[in-house]
């Protein structure tokens, strides 16, 4: 019998992404921890579990490791961001609950700790990567309300509400939430009890679909 065939460029390049992966995670819980000016490779190689020079195999330096990390981390809170609002694509049950749980999964998604770790690490190290605030925000915030306009176009197709310019409005209701959350928190530097979290979300809904839904 013929031994079936392998394919190791495949295998080799999938650990390769898996390794990089690793060592970008390892590198944002450094860099959030310490802060870019203190951390050092020594230690994500040391978190990431691979040698040091593994590490710049992959990049070429330290300030590189950190827009990569906050770039990977800002995917995955974007990620996460447009789950929140998936239900609001196609609503099973009525609006109310539907946006309900929207905003409970994207408050809850806001308040995750990688969520506000990001946060921090990109007001405190703007001065020496202006460019941070792009990265973020367009990964985070643009693709959010990207994703809720499509779904609030429909609702506005389908008579649920009504919806003139869907950016504007995606735009609001994230507005709703995330102000008075940033406010509250200041800026992601105190915890809030859950039922003052509950009630942002409940103002948010009751405004918005007070604007919006179809009379």
């Amino acid at each position: 019998m013929t031994a079936p065939k392998t394919h190791p460029g495949r295998t080799g390049s999938r650990g390769r992404i898996d390794k990089r992966e690793a060592i970008l995670e390892a590198a944002f819980q450094v860099f959030s921890r310490k802060g870019f000016a203190s951390a050092c490779i020594k230690e994500i190689a040391v978190e990431a579990k691979v040698a040091k020079p593994t590490i710049y195999s992959h990049l070429d330096d330290k300030d590189a490791l950190f827009r990569e990390a906050v770039a990977a981390a800002s995917e995955v809170a974007a990620a996460e961001n447009i789950a929140a609002v998936e239900g609001l694509r196609n609503p099973t049950g009525d609006l109310d609950a539907a946006f309900a749980e929207a905003a409970r999964l994207l408050l809850a998604s806001c308040l995750h700790a990688r969520s506000c770790a990001l946060k921090r690490l990109t007001y405190a190290e703007l001065p020496r990567f202006p460019e941070l605030l792009d990265t973020v925000r367009g990964a985070v915030t643009d693709r959010l309300v990207d994703a809720l306009a499509g779904h609030l176009a429909l609702l506005s197709l389908a008579g649920s509400l009504s919806v003139a310019d869907p950016v504007t409005a995606a735009e609001q209701f994230v507005s709703l939430l995330t102000g008075p959350l940033e406010r509250r928190t200041r800026l992601g530097t105190r915890a809030l009890p859950q039922a003052e979290v509950d009630a942002i979300g409940t103002a948010a809904v009751r405004t918005f679909l007070a604007a919006y839904r179809k009379d």
